[in-house]
């Protein structure tokens, strides 16, 4: 049976988000502050920066030591074979792609693994349509 894409948020507790932002004006910036604001357990990934969120951030999602329901990708869609590659190493329940992500590799390597899988939707509009919070928000 596949989820919708508010069933497979609904369900996450810790997000793990590739590509968050430094900058609060682009959506790698203020989705991921959001999300948290809502309850979810925010797990940056950025190069360049250390914490974000109030959160330590991690290179890759191979450095992050704890389990992670969903990866939620704000990087091209070039990039997002790699980052599903990642997700089932690490063992991420889902994979989404943002609005304007699409990726048939990234869903194929996905869904290969038993992941759950949504592209082209943002985590920031499900939440607020569905008025999605976790239980420690």
């Amino acid at each position: 049976m596949n989820r919708s894409s508010h069933e497979i948020l609904g369900s996450a507790r810790t997000i793990a988000v590739v590509g968050a932002s430094r900058d609060p004006s682009k959506a790698g910036g203020s989705v991921p502050e959001g999300l948290q604001k809502r309850g979810f357990r925010i797990i940056p990934i950025n190069p360049y920066a250390d914490t974000l969120f109030g959160e330590r951030v991690y290179r890759s999602l191979l450095e992050v030591p704890e389990q992670i329901d969903l990866v939620d990708v704000f990087r091209p869609a070039a990039d997002a074979p790699e980052i599903a590659r990642q997700a089932v190493a690490v063992g991420a329940r889902a994979l989404w792609l943002q609005e304007d992500i699409r990726s048939a590799e990234a869903r194929r390597i996905a869904e290969s693994a038993g992941m759950e899988f949504v592209e082209d939707e943002c985590t920031a509009v499900v939440a607020s349509l569905y008025r999605l919070r976790t239980s420690a928000a």
